[in-house]
């Protein structure tokens, strides 16, 4: 990257960050959090030389902003109805004040168990399957994202749910 690019990559940050941060923290909450997604949304501008593509630098900065936010809503949506709601999850999962150390201990090795199965599927089956059960994502976004059929999302569902019932029953 010459200086040139250097300087229009700084007029650019400079010009729009402000407002950038400004929109991301009204709509995530967080300063630390808007601050993260600007971060990225830059990362992201500048991989692959977006930016010098752009018709529009600002506008592509609010779409890759927008996005990477509606991403971390649905993580933190994903991670808040799991953690927070202690009822919902299967009674092994949930640890009791009165739980014995040995159901712990059996329901740590089970959760184990299930993180070694779900890293050990094949890459884009377990990427397919974090998009759905994780990310909520519906089965035509996750086609779009992976350049994929639905038929192929459904596929790659189907395998990593048959190998993690697999892990359960034993």
């Amino acid at each position: 990257m010459d200086s040139s690019q250097s300087l229009a990559i700084a007029q650019l940050i400079k010009t729009y960050d402000d407002e950038l941060r400004r929109v991301i923290t009204r709509r995530c909450g967080c300063m630390e959090t808007a601050a993260d997604i600007v971060q990225e949304t830059y990362q992201r501008m500048l991989s692959g030389g977006l930016w010098q593509q752009a018709e529009n630098p600002r506008a592509l900065l609010h779409r890759i902003a927008a996005n990477l936010a509606t991403d971390y809503e649905r993580r933190n949506a994903v991670r808040e109805r799991y953690v927070s709601q202690e009822e919902t999850l299967p009674e092994w999962m949930a640890e009791k004040e009165n739980a014995q150390p040995d159901h712990i201990v059996a329901n740590h090795e089970r959760l184990d168990n299930l993180a070694l199965a779900i890293n050990q599927l094949p890459p884009k089956c377990r990427t397919v399957f974090v998009m759905r059960k994780f990310e909520e994502l519906s089965h035509a976004e996750i086609a779009e994202r992976l350049s994929i059929s639905r038929n192929m999302v459904e596929k790659h569902l189907r395998n990593a749910l048959l190998a993690l019932q697999r892990i359960d029953e034993e």
